[in-house]
């Protein structure tokens, strides 16, 4: 469903992704693991259009991506939520969900699935976004990322700043997600333990370049592995 073919992203001359590679089918999750300056959020930029390519390539289903437009790939099925929740603050919670379909239109999924999925969202419907909890924003982020229909989803972080009982309902909700809507998940973060519980392969960065992948529990069995780049 995801490919990433041994993408290279620079800063000037600083490479943060270096030669990466991964897939993700529909229905499982990827878990992209490392400390802080691996190059994980540069990784998920470069795949959504962000920041653009210095070499390699990005495919969805099929089609190449690597140089499309951010509004292109979104059309094309893939969404991005990124690290520290980026709604709109000013906008209610309705609002917020609603410019998430904006760029497939009539293609978009009814709002009625987002309160489906998140009640607590429902009772919040013409709230500001700023009076959200943590939770509740992580919350419209993702049914925001999710009223697009996406075949792929890019999750960074999701648990940051969370307390672990909110990050587990989030974690369990993406798996939910993938086993009966047969989403691709690439998910990074910092909180291993979290990420491992839900995924199907693990992905170790290190400098921008990937140094383990794994099962998952033979990635959370694995103790110098884990000293040396996952903090656990």
């Amino acid at each position: 469903m995801l490919e990433v073919d041994e993408l290279v992203t620079d800063y000037g001359p600083v490479r943060a992704v270096d030669g990466v590679s991964l897939r993700v089918d529909a229905g499982k999750i990827t878990a992209v693991l490392g400390a802080n300056g691996a190059g994980k959020t540069s990784l998920l930029r470069t795949i959504s259009g962000l920041e653009r390519a210095s070499a390699g390539r990005v495919s969805l289903a099929g089609e190449d991506i690597t140089h499309a437009a951010v509004e292109d790939i979104v059309r094309r099925g893939l969404a991005h939520v990124p690290e520290g929740r980026g709604v709109i603050a000013e906008l209610t919670v309705e609002e917020n969900l609603r410019l998430g379909g904006l760029w497939r239109g009539k293609a978009s999924a009814p709002l009625g699935d987002m309160y489906e999925l998140f009640p607590a969202l429902a009772e919040r419907r013409r709230e500001p976004a700023a009076m959200l909890s943590g939770g509740e924003r992580q919350m419209l982020s993702l049914g925001r990322a999710l009223m697009a229909r996406p075949q792929a989803l890019l999750l960074d972080e999701p648990s940051l700043g969370l307390a672990p009982r909110i990050t587990a309902q989030i974690m369990a909700l993406v798996r939910t997600l993938c086993d009966e809507q047969g989403l691709a998940v690439l998910l990074v973060e910092q909180n291993a333990r979290s990420a491992l519980s839900i995924a199907d392969i693990g992905v170790v960065l290190d400098l921008g370049r990937v140094v383990a992948r794994e099962d998952p529990e033979r990635l959370a069995d694995d103790a110098e592995l884990r000293h040396a780049y996952l903090g656990f």
